[in-house]
């Protein structure tokens, strides 16, 4: 194996943990107007806020994440997500197993944003799609919620993009 390809196994480069911090930070503010029904504009702007925060200790891992953002991914997930959410609802729903308004709302953020990257993102490997919805899972969801996640995203990958997955499978 090269040393740069055993390199990339191991840590993900720059761009990766920036999209993975947008992504984050995005989950977070769907998750809080799932909640509170705030207008995503106000939640960007306290979001970007916290950046200046005098509390430096109490938000240090939030300054890092913001920072490292990719700012313009995170912009477009945290307005696009509830800009389509009907859509996204539509594709998610018969894919479960109970209704939606009975899913945990940090995994029903998830899937949402899952559902708007293989939808809307194509530029996004499905497989990659699946994978950030796995990770935030077992990052911010319940013990076992990242197996749900990655079923429901796995089934609406084949749904929305059949000839990738087919693709991928054959090789």
């Amino acid at each position: 194996m090269s040393e740069r390809k055993e390199r990339t196994e191991r840590e993900p480069s720059k761009q990766q943990q920036a999209r993975r911090a947008a992504r984050e930070l995005a989950v977070q503010g769907i998750y809080q107007w799932q909640m509170t029904g705030k207008n995503m504009t106000t939640i960007e702007a306290e979001f970007r806020g916290q950046q200046v925060d005098d509390d430096v200790e109490l938000h240090e891992n939030w300054v890092e994440v913001m920072r490292i953002a990719d700012q313009a991914l995170f912009h477009e997930l945290l307005h696009n997500v509830p800009r389509f959410q009907k859509e996204l609802d539509a594709s998610i729903s018969p894919l479960l197993d109970r209704r939606l308004q009975d899913l945990d709302e940090i995994e029903l953020a998830i899937l949402r944003l899952g559902a708007y990257e293989l939808s809307k993102r194509m530029e996004v490997p499905y497989r990659v799609a699946i994978n950030e919805g796995v990770e935030l899972a077992k990052t911010f969801g319940a013990t076992d919620g990242h197996k749900y996640v990655n079923g429901i995203l796995d089934k609406l990958a084949v749904k929305l993009r059949s000839a990738e997955v087919t693709q991928a499978r054959l090789r």
